[in-house]
């Protein structure tokens, strides 16, 4: 029986994106993702609690998180965790939990600033491609999340 790795988050950016591009010019985008869960405590107390996740994508897709995510926007995140081992400087074995996106929704907006503009909707094919598309009959006073989608990442080409 196979098993089933699969995320789905949404939560706001806790900084601007980091993107880089590998030797082989193949990109990778990283950023913090912070969902919050609110409930009320048993003294009838309103509570958060925010968990933080580190989100990372491969690919095209990169360029468009670089060029239109920034820190506080929400985002609908869909992906599978991956956790992976590396030596630090002082030759110490790090652990690090990463969630490893294959489709992002801008939500539009951000904690600071309410509503966001009017993206349009993506999706990327079989090849990456990130292509950006308006859906059919969308207004500016109809905003409409911006989907994009990540298939088939290629994690050869970690930094470290």
């Amino acid at each position: 029986m196979a098993g089933v790795n699969k995320v789905i988050l949404i939560g706001n950016l806790g900084k601007d994106p980091e993107v880089r591009a590998m030797e082989s010019g193949r990109k990778v985008a990283n950023f913090p993702l912070a969902t919050t869960e609110t409930y009320k405590d048993r003294d009838g107390n309103r509570q958060e609690q925010t968990e933080w996740h580190n989100i990372v994508f491969w690919g095209p897709i990169a360029d468009t998180i670089e060029r239109y995510l920034k820190k506080g926007n929400s985002v609908f995140v869909e992906g599978r965790i991956r956790t992976r081992s590396y030596q630090d400087k002082d030759n110490q074995t790090r652990y690090i939990t990463e969630i490893m996106g294959q489709n992002l929704t801008m939500l539009g907006g951000s904690r600071s600033e309410g509503s966001g503009g009017d993206y349009g909707s993506a999706q990327g094919g079989a090849d990456n491609s990130g292509g950006y598309q308006k859906p059919a009959g969308q207004t500016a006073s109809q905003p409409q999340p911006t989907s994009f989608s990540n298939s088939g990442g290629d994690e050869d080409d970690l930094p470290f």
